[in-house]
């Protein structure tokens, strides 16, 4: 009887994506941490990231985007209104919509968010790695870069 001995490279490729996954959401905790974004809520934050990348929006588009109610969207945006990272306009195209986009002080505060981040990231990778190490890590990023590319 011939039994097929298992792939070692299946199961180190298994081993790797649950590790990276594992170390991409602790990252992302520790650069939310670390550089927090003053009071604002992860809806806001969400909200803030979507028109960021995509440009204007109604309330009913962030919400299916998110996956949420709209009402609750409602609610979100006009927090966001208060601060006055959002505003408002007529939708050309159908007057009865309102079409959301973001604010100069929020695009300053997303470049300063992202500014932020990337200090703590560049003060972190000069404290924690020699320089073998810093090439090693430079070389990771690309490939990183691969698998995130469509």
């Amino acid at each position: 009887m011939n039994t097929a001995r298992p792939d070692p490279r299946v199961a180190q490729a298994q081993a790797t994506a649950r590790e990276l996954r594992g170390l991409i959401g602790k990252l992302k905790r520790q650069l939310r941490e670390k550089v927090g974004v003053e009071g604002l809520t992860l809806s806001q934050i969400a909200v803030l990231i979507h028109l960021d990348r995509h440009g204007s929006a109604t309330v009913s588009e962030l919400a299916r985007a998110e996956n949420v109610r709209p009402q609750s969207m409602g609610a979100t945006v006009a927090g966001m209104q208060a601060l006055a990272l959002v505003e408002g306009t007529p939708d050309p195209g159908d007057g009865r919509r309102t079409l959301l986009s973001l604010t100069s002080l929020a695009h300053e505060k997303i470049r300063s968010i992202r500014a932020a981040r990337e200090d703590w990231l560049f003060h972190a990778i000069r404290e924690r790695f020699n320089a073998g190490e810093q090439d090693a890590l430079a070389r990771g990023v690309e490939l990183l870069k691969r698998l995130a590319s469509d």
